[in-house]
């Protein structure tokens, strides 16, 4: 490919060198580099790709995109400064590939909670009326029936764009996919042409990168800016900022909800551990997912397929055979105890899944839950987390998540403030994950609930940069199946 065709759609604000250069790959690690490869030098929050720009070109770079032009400049070299590198990889990405996106419906989902069940529940879903579909989530990466291990919520946009021309190959039609605001932010979502957004709600998370609540809700709220008038626009009306999000939108706005006036309406039946039943577009609807917050899932998939154009009876009839998401309210029951595992990292995201099994638990039945916060990351929701954990259990195993470079021993005591005096009464701190959730059952007697909180799907404990083996639910049927039987 031409450095020309690279570029179109990129405002370049100053070329140096030959614009018809040939371009076989590019790239924005220097260690990926090979010949003729277009260089991104990208601005990151912790290292300045243009920094490895000499590295590149002794690679085989033949073309570097930057923010600055290097003071000293290299023969046989191409220089393309840019306002923005990462904004510029993304839309060269896209036409690298051959603009992927435009030749496939892509439909983003995004909020706080939910994402990977909607964007899964939707592969599912449109898997069962017999399309080929491409799913990218924060659990797995799915090309038809190939499965891909996901690095990222949102992969960079070299990698994105792989998929999607990947999905295009195989005769996929529809890929939903999770967008994240760290993605938005970071351009990985630039030049990408999407069918319909999708926002689910919004609640503290991630202040370790946005800083300000603020500044979070405007990063999810640029998605839906940047649909075109093509696209629809999907929000959750219950929510206080599902308005909000589409305030600016060019796409057609439409709104679900279980509570408030909306198009796609839903009412909530009937709830409990078998699954729940729901009154959705007048019709109703038996589903094996649990709780309130996955009657808000089922109502923006089923939202979505209607405004992709399926059939509603068809749609309906699909809806009650999709399963949950690996991690998501994963049920296991065990010697007579039940325990669940949940992905729930957010203090709402925990507080939904503690409210919605002691609305479906057996009332004498005591709710153990083992729980952490995760390293490097947002501090301010850490005795937010205990509280909500102490405030709806009976007792509560503060424990380690992914401590990544913090002392574990060190989070959980920025947990333990959030505690009051009944809190610490009902609280043990536990720093070893395995050993708190053993704990846990040895204390769990007939009918008592497990709720293991946090790590959900990963099979991996994240600990000063090495990711040791860890999976939740084998550590928690393990732990259950050595209960002595005279005991339960």
């Amino acid at each position: 490919m031409q450095l020309e065709e690279l570029l179109y759609k990129v405002s370049v604000v100053e070329l140096i060198g030959d614009n018809k250069v040939e371009v076989k790959a590019i790239a924005f690690d220097s260690k990926k580099v090979k010949q003729q490869t277009c260089f991104f030098a990208q601005k990151g929050t912790k290292v300045d790709g243009h920094r490895f720009i000499d590295q590149a070109i002794n690679a085989g770079a033949n073309v570097i995109v930057c923010e600055e032009i290097p003071s000293e400049l290299k023969e046989d070299c191409t220089y393309v400064r840019v306002d923005n590198s990462s904004e510029a990889l993304g839309k060269c990405a896209s036409n690298f590939y051959k603009r992927p996106s435009q030749r496939i419906k892509l439909v983003g989902v995004t909020g706080t909670n939910g994402k990977t069940t909607i964007a899964s529940l939707l592969y599912q879903l449109f898997k069962t009326l017999g399309y080929k579909v491409g799913l990218i989530s924060t659990v797995i990466y799915k090309v038809g029936d190939e499965d891909f291990v996901a690095s990222h919520t949102t992969p960079d946009a070299i990698q994105l764009n792989q998929l999607l021309d990947k999905m295009v190959e195989r005769g996929c039609e529809y890929c939903f996919m999770e967008v994240s605001s760290h993605a938005v932010v970071q351009n990985r979502i630039a030049g990408l042409h999407f069918a319909g957004g999708v926002f689910t709600n919004i609640t503290h998370e991630h202040l370790d990168f946005h800083k300000t609540f603020k500044e979070y809700i405007e990063a999810k709220r640029s998605f839906f800016n940047q649909l075109p008038t093509t696209a629809f626009a999907l929000s959750n009306k219950d929510d206080k900022n599902g308005e909000v999000m589409l305030q600016e939108t060019k796409a057609q706005r439409h709104y679900y909800a279980l509570k408030t006036l909306a198009e796609f309406k839903a009412k909530l039946i009937d709830d409990s551990f078998e699954g729940l039943n729901l009154k959705l577009d007048g019709e109703e609807l038996w589903s094996p997912l649990i709780g309130l917050f996955n009657a808000y899932n089922l109502t923006s998939v089923y939202a979505t397929a209607r405004l992709l154009g399926m059939d509603k009876v068809e749609v309906l009839t699909a809806l009650s055979t999709l399963s949950a998401v690996d991690g998501r309210f994963q049920r296991i029951n065990i010697n007579k105890i039940t325990g669940i595992v949940d992905y729930a990292h957010s203090p709402d995201a925990l507080e939904n899944v503690l409210k919605t099994i002691r609305n479906i638990g057996v009332r004498a039945a005591k709710l153990i839950t083992v729980v952490g916060c995760g390293g490097d990351r947002d501090r301010e929701k850490r005795p937010v987390m205990a509280k909500i954990a102490a405030l709806y259990s009976d007792r509560v195993i503060l424990t380690s998540d992914n401590p990544r470079t913090e002392d574990p021993s060190e989070i959980i005591e920025e947990m333990k403030p959030g505690l009051d005096r009944a809190g610490i009464r009902k609280t043990l701190a536990i720093v070893d994950r395995k050993e708190a959730i053993r704990t846990a059952c040895s204390l769990a007697e007939v009918e008592d609930i497990i709720l293991v909180a946090g790590k959900g799907h990963e099979t991996y404990q994240e600990i000063n940069g090495v990711r040791n083996h860890f999976d939740d639910m084998e550590v928690l049927v393990e732990a259950l199946n050595e209960l002595n039987p005279t005991k339960v």
